[in-house]
């Protein structure tokens, strides 16, 4: 007989289950996660994995290191360079479920909350892909978790694991950034900010501030260049109409739609409710990253990481109010509640997990519904390409060659399957590529992909077209839709070193 007290013991169950539930998830992502190929931005990742840094132009270190471990543990495997976001998306379920049972919430609660979150479009998708945005959405559900318990017990140590939520967090996406603004806001306008006078609070300050010192460093010590970066492909995203209806995307772009009435709920609770009186630090660390984020023009995705909290808050609103129905209203409530996650979820499986047969009918709904399958088609016929371009040419062209592309994943995507076809790897100006220079000494003749012929005339007194990017099944990859010419190339028309002083760019 166990000797454990019975609400111990039923807190012990939940957290097995939950545990369970999260095991599931991550499983299913591994099973799935070997269609189709590498996304444009893994092949980013990949090239930047090779080549560890305490900063990217485009990101911080975070990613592109657990992309190295993931490499050292599975070589070039793609379901081994998924492992870890398909991992980190059973975690985030399990932290939904256990933040529910810090504001009180019994097995129900826990289960409808992770269960929520995991049918969420940006959550299905941060397990299928090796992105700084599937941890940056581990991070703020993390640092969620460790102030409600903080809120709950008291106990000002739990700021120790809020900064190292918040470095990590700052070492792996700058939106953190945002979340940080919503907890000190949360302090200052709640009871929380008796927390203040704790040097626990401080040393938690100082956590993330060290954690976060050696990319500040690198920043310094590169001019910065992240912030050019990010600044760049803002005004892009401006410019192209990427952050308008911003508030509108937060109703179906960052959770699943038929979970919308339980954020809401949740966000509701936090504020009117008396678990207000406890936990509505937690309700401002949700409002104030949506207003800045507004404000400034923030795509809406940016926010998607701040709902778990409030779908765990909605859950054990609900499951309170259920006990103030009668018992077959109650039942009725409860059934119409589990179809509905249970429908939308297989729903959103269908189109967000990369399970659709490539070129069916289905694939293509599911590309146009998440825009993303089509990035992961194409790279390894890119490299062949490229290959019986390269064998084509005489012997002299061949032994002072180079590989010039104009996007990342067309540098990516050389570099993991140009090696197996005898390619030279590739170089480029984008980014963090332009950092890592060309080779020395510098090739004579180029192959270039992602390049326009205008451009390439102002570059080279000699260009002929040679071949086109074919992406199998017609399918348009929209990494290089438009780009889909190759060349070769020769006589610069400057130096290298001149030439590539100015073929820096951002994207």
């Amino acid at each position: 007989m166990s000797t454990l007290h019975p609400q111990k013991r039923a807190a012990s169950g939940d957290t097995s289950l939950l545990l369970l539930f999260g095991l599931a998830v991550t499983l299913l992502h591994i099973l799935v996660n070997g269609q189709y190929g590498f996304h444009r931005d893994e092949l980013l990742t990949f090239d930047n994995a090779r080549h560890l840094a305490w900063g990217y132009a485009s990101y911080p270190p975070v990613t592109a290191l657990l992309g190295r471990v993931e490499l050292a543990l599975f070589g070039t495997s793609l379901i081994g360079f998924r492992f870890f976001p398909a991992l980190a998306q059973g975690i985030i379920l399990v932290l939904t479920g256990l933040t529910a049972r810090e504001f009180g919430g019994g097995r129900e609660a826990q289960l409808v909350a992770a269960t929520a979150v995991t049918i969420g479009g940006p959550s299905i998708w941060a397990g299928t892909s090796l992105s700084y945005t599937t941890f940056d959405y581990l991070w703020w559900v993390l640092a969620a978790y460790f102030v409600a318990r903080l809120l709950r017990t008291n106990n000002p140590r739990w700021w120790l694991a809020i900064g190292a939520a918040v470095g990590l967090g700052l070492l792996t996406k700058y939106t953190m950034a945002f979340l940080v603004l919503g907890i000190l806001a949360g302090m200052a306008l709640t009871p929380a900010r008796r927390f203040v006078l704790s040097l626990w609070f401080w040393s938690g300050l100082a956590l993330a501030l060290l954690l976060f010192l050696p990319n500040a460093l690198w920043l310094a010590q590169h001019e910065f260049v992240t912030l050019t970066c990010m600044r760049t492909i803002h005004n892009r995203d401006i410019g192209w109409g990427w952050t308008d209806n911003f508030l509108a995307g937060q109703l179906w772009k960052c959770t699943n739609v038929v979970t919308v009435p339980v954020w809401i709920a949740g966000l509701w609770s936090l504020f009117a409710t008396r678990r207000a009186e406890r936990y509505q630090m937690l309700g401002w660390m949700y409002v104030f990253p949506l207003l800045a984020l507004f404000a400034l023009h923030g795509r809406d995705y940016y926010l998607a990481p701040a709902y778990p909290m409030l779908l765990a808050a909605g859950a054990v609103w609900g499951e309170q109010w259920l006990t103030t129905l009668a018992e077959n209203s109650a039942r009725v409530v409860r059934r119409a509640t589990w179809q509905s996650l249970a429908i939308s979820g297989l729903a959103s499986a269908a189109l967000i997990l990369p399970i659709a047969p490539v070129g069916t009918a289905w694939w293509h709904i599911a590309d146009a519904a998440n825009g993303n399958f089509n990035m992961e088609i194409g790279w390894p016929e890119l490299a062949s390409t490229v290959a019986r371009i390269r064998a084509g040419l005489p012997a002299s062209d061949q032994a002072r060659l180079g590989i010039l592309a104009g996007d990342e994943g067309e540098t990516g995507a050389i570099n993991l399957y140009g090696p197996a076809l005898g390619l030279p790897a590739a170089i480029s100006g984008m980014n963090s590529n332009w950092m890592r220079g060309y080779p020395d000494p510098p090739p004579q003749t180029l192959i270039t992909l992602g390049l326009k012929r205008d451009v390439l005339d102002r570059i080279f007194a000699s260009c002929e077209l040679a071949g086109h990017i074919a992406i199998p099944y017609g399918i348009e990859n929209i990494a290089v839709k438009g780009y889909d010419d190759i060349f070769v190339c020769r006589q610069m028309r400057t130096s290298w070193p001149e030439f590539w002083k100015n073929f820096r760019y951002y994207g």
